[in-house]
């Protein structure tokens, strides 16, 4: 039965670590951050109901004419 070689992994995997640092650095560098850290402001845009559209009166049964 053949011995494994592992004489390269160490070159492999740091290669592979440093290659994924590099990637990530230039992944972040591209990323725009904002410097005006402030919040926006944020409007509300009432949407009305349809109950709210037309107008409806509702009556009570006290407040009917009494027959």
């Amino acid at each position: 039965m053949p011995q494994l070689d592992t004489s390269t992994w160490f070159i492999t995997i740091v290669s592979m670590v440093m290659t994924l640092f590099i990637m990530f650095q230039l992944k972040l560098s591209k990323h725009l951050y904002l410097s005006n850290l402030e919040p926006k402001p944020t409007i509300s845009l009432k949407q009305p109901t349809p109950w709210e559209k037309k107008w409806t009166k509702i009556y009570s049964p006290l407040s009917l004419f009494q027959q």
